[in-house]
């Protein structure tokens, strides 16, 4: 995966550096993250600079989805400043060698909010991941995304995996485990069942096998 991502750095002609921009979608709990994280250690053990950034980040804040009575459906897909999101993509997409850092928000799991210019991207970035759950919708303003990206990747996972994943992620971050099954079982299942109806759209399939 990281010997692809140098060739589309190589695709990704002069006027851009040779950068790469891939984005990286999934349901919640299919291990975008993980994925994001290994393939960052990777190239940069290779001397191939590379930043991830998260959709994460473009959360609305607590106090906005409370007054939109969308606190309950935390992660659906009004839940998210959309047009920032692919605002920020655009930004890294013309980014050049002698421009200025693009600073990317950034969701803090532990407070439940996200937290802005906490992810700095340098010009000279030569990777740039970014993460999220609806990079491959097709409604507005979302469908922007894909002539923005280079490349798009699916990652899925067994599914009882997956759930199960999950709900460990909601209950670590303190959620009793009646409010934890209702989210993971709830919410977050339309989200994934949504989200399975892009895989088609996608570049390339990440398939998770758990030993």
């Amino acid at each position: 995966m990281a010997a692809r991502i140098q060739d589309v750095r190589r695709r990704g002609g002069p006027d851009r550096g040779g950068r790469a921009l891939i984005g990286i979608v999934g349901a919640p709990g299919a291990g975008k993250s993980t994925l994001c994280g290994l393939l960052a250690e990777r190239l940069r053990a290779a001397g191939t600079s590379t930043v991830v950034v998260g959709m994460d980040g473009f959360h609305l804040a607590q106090a906005e989805l409370e007054r939109l009575g969308r606190a309950a459906r935390k992660g659906a897909v009004d839940t998210f400043d959309a047009e920032g999101y692919v605002a920020l993509v655009r930004r890294i997409r013309v980014q050049r060698p002698d421009s200025a850092t693009v600073y990317a928000p950034l969701f803090d799991r532990d407070l439940e909010e996200p937290i802005g210019s906490a992810v700095p991207v340098p010009a000279g970035t030569d990777v740039v991941l970014t993460e999220g759950n609806y990079l491959l919708l097709r409604d507005e303003p979302w469908h922007r995304l894909r002539r923005l990206l280079d490349e798009t990747w699916y990652v899925e996972v067994d599914e009882t995996a997956r759930r199960a994943r999950l709900l460990a992620r909601h209950l670590a971050h303190g959620r009793p485990p009646e409010i934890a099954a209702a989210f993971a079982g709830g919410s977050d299942q339309r989200n994934a069942e949504l989200i399975a109806t892009t895989r088609s759209g996608a570049d390339v399939v990440v398939r998770w096998h758990e030993d």
